[in-house]
Parts: C-alpha cells; structure tokens; sequence
C-alpha cells in the first residue's frame, strides 16, 4: 500500500466517524464488500470542494469502479460505467435511465447483499480491465 491509499483509507475512516450512525454503518459494510472483491481495488477521495471539503470516497482498479455519496436518507453507490455492467441479480436500482451511470440506493433499513454487491464489483473491474 502506498501512502495516498494509506491516507485515503484514513480519510475514508473520517467521513465514517463524522457521519455516525446507520449511515456510517452501511458505508462500512459496502466498503468491506468492495474491498473484499478483487485484491487490486484501491481506495482515493476525489472532487474536493467548497461544499464538500472531505471529498467523494472512491474505489479505483485501472480507473474508476464506483463512489460513495452520503445522502440524507440514503447512502448511494455509483458506478461510473454501470449502463455497461451486466447486472443479473437487479442490485441497481436507481439513475435507470442514464445512458452511462447506474447507482444503488441504501436506505436505513436495507439489507446488503454481499456477494451480488461483490459480484457487480467484479464485473465493473473486469470491465475497466
């Protein structure tokens, strides 16, 4: 692990702590999934601003694989390229209609399904590849 991923894992770690709660828990959890799907899975913060100074947390494998967005009643996954990624087990389910992003929504009482979360990970890897 080099010291920008090192950083960024503890980065990752802040925006958990800060945001408490079943959100800091599902982020957890989906970022366990991710990084349990292919050991070349690396982690960065990205688009810093004004109204976001902690950044987007991001998992990347010869690009980007997918984001975490904290939102008010959801933590929400996007996947860059997910219009491309075969999705046989319906895990999206949210941004349908872009002809290039697809994202999953999880609400405070959602169950994660860590091997088609797992699998779609690995899709969007391979197809990156």
């Amino acid at each position: 692990m080099n010291t920008d991923e090192v950083d960024a894992g503890a980065e990752i770690d802040a925006i958990v702590a800060r945001v408490g709660g079943w959100r800091a828990a599902t982020l957890a959890e989906l970022r366990r999934v991710i990084l349990s799907s292919d050991s070349h899975i690396v982690e960065a913060i990205k688009w810093r601003k004004p109204s976001r100074p902690e950044g987007v947390a991001t998992w990347m494998s010869d690009g980007n694989i997918c984001m975490a967005d904290l939102l008010k009643n959801a933590v929400r996954l996007t996947f860059p390229k997910g219009a491309q990624v075969d999705d046989p087990t319906k895990v999206f389910n949210t941004r349908l209609d872009s002809s290039t992003v697809r994202a999953v929504d999880f609400f405070e009482n959602s169950r994660i399904d860590d091997d088609a979360l797992r699998q779609l990970v690995r899709r969007a890897v391979a197809l990156n590849r």
